[in-house]
């Protein structure tokens, strides 16, 4: 009954389960590719804008004009980044995340640091997308700001079970509100632009009329730059997921990378041009892209349309890092650094055990930091312009060992994007460090130790097991305990089931009552066994301290051919919350007795009709 529940449940939440021959019709086509890896990307425009002029307006609202010069070196960036990143995809077309680029070429430990960054940055990616789409319904909505982390987590939850379906399932969910957005945010530009341009708006914020900016220096401008990099995380995404798209992987990816790319330049572009020429100044309660909206449209249905996209495509931003931290997952637990469980696919033909650890990660860091973006934002970055900086390093070795036709050109676009992303994440840890990038810093070489410390366990487990050299096929003499409370059905199938296998039987049962003890001695003769049951006192009345005594004798008088197994008779409850009503002594036992080493354990389940 309570296995029926699940899987009725299981069924209801997840559909019905894929076969793996459906592994290639669960592949993307371009559009709904573009909304599954590109909507991290995409929905940093929301807040990689506001991130800038909330540093720079400590030095003055004046300094708020240097927005503009920041953003357009940012995008200058995000060019190598995907002109770097379009050959990775053609250079592997069977997924050329930073992983797989930096262990192929500059070997193992470098491998494993781009994919400690990657996972890092993907349950950051989670925590802030998620965080900055709620910090838009409380723009619209303030009195919802005392329950922010109430739903962020519920967002997690239903992004978390969206995946959990299947990808292909879960990108026709995510691909209207992705496209709405995008279409609203050009929407408002065009429109800002024109009501600007036509004067038929005048900025009353101070910035309009303030002289010049005071403090500004060369430090603050590179806090500003390194905030502002939050638009470029999730660029990778792509390249990481090529097998996930429709033959032909690379051309369709490529293709994918490149709209990618033109709309986030144009819309972070256009939404800080915006920002200045308003006289946008950041506010506590209330968001850039609210503010710009609420300046061009008012509170209309089209301002509530921009706030609502902006969460939807925020919330479903997270769904990247779904699609990508379990791929990332899946390949280090095949190369044996990380668990085996990580790269099994679940029933919908996802990576189940990923999503879920994704899931729960996320969830810890929203409820740490309080659902606050600027919270978050400062661990933001570091992660991945790391994995950027091994990426395209990796790639120019690529192309010096392959000297493929072209390699030069190629080697010297993946060696500008190396040392553009290499400057960047130096700039990014160094202005951010004691702003929380430290903690960042630190969890990378953690994760990689980690990783090393599970493929020695792992490696260490298969020489132990290797068969090879073992004396194998030699005749075990089985030597069974079978622990009694009293006879009942599940006593008695036990021993006539232990008996099936050897004469060797040794039935015990540990006294804790004399009067027990004996009603049970006479039962026993009774029903007549064929075998002797021993009795042990047991004067504190515990049961486990003189079974596992007892167990310990046999074991050390056994011989070199004989199998101790101790045989726990076990009934199964109906009904879950029957689990509950009984000591589960069996339970306890076999878990003690998992810590014996040569001990066989073994039960004889009796299922409980009632």
């Amino acid at each position: 009954m309570t296995t029926a529940v699940f899987r009725a449940t299981k069924k209801f939440l997840l559909g019905r389960p894929l076969r793996t021959s459906r592994l290639m019709q669960e592949r993307l086509g371009k559009a709904r590719a573009l909304a599954v890896f590109s909507s991290d990307a995409l929905s940093s425009v929301a807040y990689a804008t506001e991130e800038i002029l909330m540093v720079l307006v400590t030095a003055g609202t004046a300094a708020l004009r240097l927005s503009l010069p920041v953003a357009l070196v940012i995008s200058a960036l995000l060019v190598i980044l995907i002109t770097s990143y379009r050959q990775t995809i053609y250079a592997y077309p069977n997924g050329g995340g930073a992983y797989i680029v930096a262990k192929d070429n500059l070997g193992t430990a470098p491998g494993l640091v781009a994919a400690a960054a990657l996972l890092t940055d993907y349950v950051l990616t989670v925590a802030v997308s998620i965080s900055a789409g709620v910090a838009a319904i409380t723009s619209a909505f303030p009195a919802l700001l005392e329950y922010r982390v109430a739903i962020c987590l519920f967002f997690i939850a239903l992004v978390t079970l969206a995946n959990l379906r299947g990808m292909k399932e879960s990108a026709t969910i995510f691909a209207v509100p992705t496209y709405i957005f995008v279409f609203s945010i050009y929407i408002m530009i065009f429109a800002g632009l024109i009501k600007y341009f036509t004067g038929s708006y005048v900025p009353t914020h101070a910035m309009a009329t303030a002289g010049p900016a005071q403090g500004v220096t060369l430090y603050l401008i590179l806090r500003a730059f390194s905030s502002g990099c939050s638009a470029l995380t999730g660029v990778e995404a792509i390249s990481n997921g090529v097998p996930a798209f429709r033959p032909p992987e690379s051309k369709n990816a490529g293709i994918t990378l490149v709209w990618m790319g033109s709309i986030l330049m144009t819309m972070f572009v256009g939404i800080t041009l915006l920002a200045r020429f308003f006289g946008i100044v950041p506010v506590h309660d209330q968001t850039v892209v609210s503010q710009i909206a609420a300046a061009i449209f008012g509170r209309s249905p089209l301002y509530f349309l921009i706030q609502a996209s902006t969460t939807a495509i925020l919330v479903l931003a997270a769904n990247t890092s779904f699609a990508d931290f379990p791929r990332l997952a899946s390949l280090l637990a095949k190369d044996g650094f990380m668990p085996r469980f990580m790269a099994m696919r679940g029933d919908k033909l996802v990576f189940s055990n990923g999503i879920i650890t994704l899931g729960f990660l996320s969830a810890i860091l929203v409820i740490i930091f309080g659902g606050s973006t600027h919270a978050l934002i400062p661990l933001y970055a570091v992660g991945v312009f790391l994995s950027f900086t091994l990426s395209q390093s990796g790639m120019v070795v690529h192309w010096l060992k392959t000297k493929e036709k072209g390699w030069v050109n190629h080697a010297l676009i993946n060696g500008l994007g190396a040392l553009a992303t290499s400057i960047a994440v130096v700039i990014i840890a160094r202005t951010k460090f004691l702003y929380g990038a430290w903690v960042v810093i630190i969890i990378i070489p953690v994760l990689v130790l980690t990783f090393l410390k599970i493929h020695r366990h792992y490696s260490e487990i298969t020489a132990e097991l290797d068969p090879n050299g073992c004396a194998c096929y030699r005749k075990l003499n089985p030597i069974i305990i079978v622990p009694i409370a009293n006879i009942n059905k599940v006593v008695i199938n036990t021993i006539e089931y232990a008996k099936s296998m050897t004469d060797n039987i040794i039935p015990v049962h540990i006294c804790i009552s004399e009067e027990g003890a004996g009603r049970l001695k006479e039962e026993w003769k009774k029903w007549n066994f064929g075998v002797d049951l021993l009795v042990i006192p047991s004067p504190y009345r515990s049961i486990f301290g003189p079974l596992l005594r007892f167990i310990d004798r046999v074991e050390a008088r056994a011989g070199e051919n004989d199998k101790v197994t101790v045989l726990i008779p076990e009934f199964v409850p109906r009904k879950w919350w029957h689990y509950f009503l009984h000591n589960q002594t069996g339970m306890w036992l076999k878990f003690l007795l998992l810590m014996r080493k040569d001990i066989v354990i073994s039960s004889v389940p009796y299922h409980l009709k009632k």
